[in-house]
């Protein structure tokens, strides 16, 4: 079945209207009639399988069948601290990350950062498009939550919020002999925030910043990994370890 996110708001009791876009996308492009059904998610892990009762151009109303709660969440909450990269790399990363199960996504400018937003309408429109990639790619995969895209932080801003995390991940291209299955040996977090350098990688002073403030560097083998690949394979790991795939 096809799923949307609506507001909690739009709950009452035994029935559910949609509103806004989706209204559009239901009827004109899904052909959706009176009685098909569809499942309504309220963006906190629980699902609403409804039959749609009307449609009109503005609104759909639909009956509550029943309610359970998301299965496409995974149980450890993941943090994606990503260094902002060039062209579209952010879009595809958001994407990604969100389809694999990411509860936030924080844009990061950091020492090698080269993308810099003309001004905050400029920013604002970047999260905008983000945040809808985010939700877009939590309707095809089922999830029951969809990402916060945040707006950027510097590195030294995205440490300090990482450190609620009971582990901080950063693959480091230099680093040789710590791996990701020696750490997860040893930990068993709730929450783990995983950070990503952006084309160029990170500087040594971050990465010393990093270590005193306890962040784990990793190797992800011999091989390097380019920016908008090395967070997928982080989490992918993580969540086979944890039984999450």
């Amino acid at each position: 079945m096809n799923r949307f996110f609506i507001k909690k708001d739009y709950i009452n009791n035994k029935s559910i209207v949609i509103m806004g876009e989706d209204v559009n996308h239901i009827t004109n492009v899904l052909r959706k009639k009176e009685n098909d059904r569809i499942i309504l998610c309220d963006g906190e892990g629980k699902d609403y399988i409804v039959a749609i009762e009307s449609i009109d151009r503005k609104v759909i109303k639909t009956k509550i069948l029943y309610e359970e709660k998301s299965i496409g969440e995974a149980d450890i909450d993941i943090t994606i601290y990503q260094g902002i990269p060039k062209s579209a790399k952010m879009d595809l990363i958001i994407q990604k990350c969100t389809e694999l199960g990411a509860a936030r996504i924080v844009p990061m400018f950091s020492d090698r950062t080269i993308v810099r937003f003309s001004s905050a309408g400029d920013e604002e429109r970047k999260i905008d498009r983000w945040q809808k990639i985010a939700l877009e790619a939590a309707k095809q995969s089922g999830r029951g939550r969809v990402p916060m895209i945040n707006k950027p932080m510097t590195f030294i801003e995205a440490m300090d919020d990482a450190m609620s995390n009971d582990l901080v991940l950063i693959p480091y291209e230099l680093e040789k002999s710590l791996n990701l299955k020696q750490v997860l040996k040893k930990e068993k977090p709730n929450s783990v925030g995983i950070f990503v350098g952006p084309e160029g990688g990170f500087d040594i002073s971050e990465i010393s910043l990093a270590t005193d403030s306890k962040a784990c560097i990793i190797t992800l083998g011999n091989r390097i990994l380019r920016t908008e690949t090395a967070a997928l394979v982080v989490m992918g790991i993580i969540l086979y370890e944890f039984n999450q795939m």
